[in-house]
């Protein structure tokens, strides 16, 4: 039985039952991908239910605010993939008359769409034949035919999606990519796959060769880079704070967060201090009392959160309870759900 054959009938026996797979809408099919992307399905699910019912349509998306779809990001990362997803719903509805490109070419110009999201939809709601080449395919091809070309690397791209396309199916398409990135998710997982029932354990290299855990293979990743946050947490008489708008390009673009002094190593109070210049009527203490350590892909945020209360009456204040109505990182809303007056 060949490759693509095991993977249809693997599929077929052991398929979740997920909302996306009763569907062929372009709309749904593109709004899953750009969300499993780096995200276990067991996270995804409840963003993927909440953005339906929020915007059942492309054109719901488009016409919505971005702040409203940032909102509903809240808590997946990669922020630029909400930022970018709002745009294509809008490039959708007006240049293409709400209708997604039905082909991989015309796909893969919408914003923030690359070669796997394009292939994904391509096949999967118009059944064209283009290989889709996701971290699970990586990992399945890598170990059942030992190739240790690092999958981040450009000649490793190539090769794997060179590799993907001569060992797929052309009838089945939709089943077949379906399929087997299912198998790299459940049977030939990261850290234990189920090698003694696997269907394909008779030939698979890595097995055989003991190389199971050392594939695939990755370059280094580049070195982590330290940043130190100091959040400032103003509250007035009124128990109204100040919100700010991170507009630079970087982390959280468009999100909103407190006023934010970054520091080259862990701030004092008295710099802290000194960096208010000794207003009046300020009264300044440490929230938490070890750096909170948020692990971004190349960074790690070692932030302290300082409140801030005054006697005066801030300009432009929110009202704690409005708080939650604004996108804002992960990190800030954790510390908002737990702060206590």
């Amino acid at each position: 039985m060949v490759f693509s054959e095991i993977i249809l009938n693997w599929y077929a026996e052991n398929k979740r039952g997920l909302p996306w797979r009763n569907t062929k809408d372009p709309y749904r099919i593109w709004l899953s991908e750009v969300m499993l992307q780096q995200t276990r399905v067991a996270q995804g699910l409840p963003y993927y239910e909440k953005f339906i019912k929020a915007f059942p349509t492309v054109n719901d998306m488009a016409a919505a605010d971005e702040e409203q779809v940032l909102k509903l990001w809240q808590g997946l990362g990669y922020y630029s993939r909400a930022r970018n997803m709002h745009k294509t719903a809008k490039m959708v509805v007006e240049n293409y008359n709400s209708k997604f490109p039905n082909t991989y070419k015309e796909l893969i110009k919408l914003k923030g769409v690359g070669d796997y999201t394009a292939s994904a939809i391509a096949s999967i709601c118009f059944n064209e034949p283009e290989p889709v080449v996701d971290g699970n395919v990586y990992r399945v091809l890598s170990r059942y035919f030992g190739v240790d070309i690092p999958i981040n690397s450009t000649e490793g791209i190539k090769y794997f999606k060179n590799l993907a396309r001569e060992v797929m199916t052309t009838e089945n398409m939709r089943d077949y990519n379906q399929g087997i990135m299912e198998f790299g998710a459940i049977q030939c997982a990261p850290k234990k796959p189920y090698c003694l029932h696997c269907p394909f354990n008779d030939g698979c290299k890595a097995l055989a060769e003991n190389r199971v855990h050392e594939l695939p293979v990755k370059l280094k990743k580049t070195k982590v880079k330290n940043r130190y946050f100091n959040y400032l947490v103003f509250l007035d008489v009124n128990n109204k704070t100040t919100l700010e708008k991170r507009t630079a390009k970087g982390i959280w673009q468009n999100l909103y967060q407190f006023p934010l002094l970054e520091t080259q190593r862990p701030a004092s109070i008295v710099e802290i201090k000194d960096h208010l210049e000794a207003q009046e009527g300020l009264k300044v203490r440490q929230y938490n009392v070890k750096p909170i350590v948020h692990k971004l892909s190349h960074q790690h945020l070692h932030t302290i959160f300082w409140i801030v209360e005054t006697k005066n009456i801030l300009q432009q204040g929110i009202s704690w309870a409005e708080t939650s109505k604004y996108p804002v990182p992960v990190l800030i809303a954790d510390f908002m759900s737990s702060f206590k007056f």
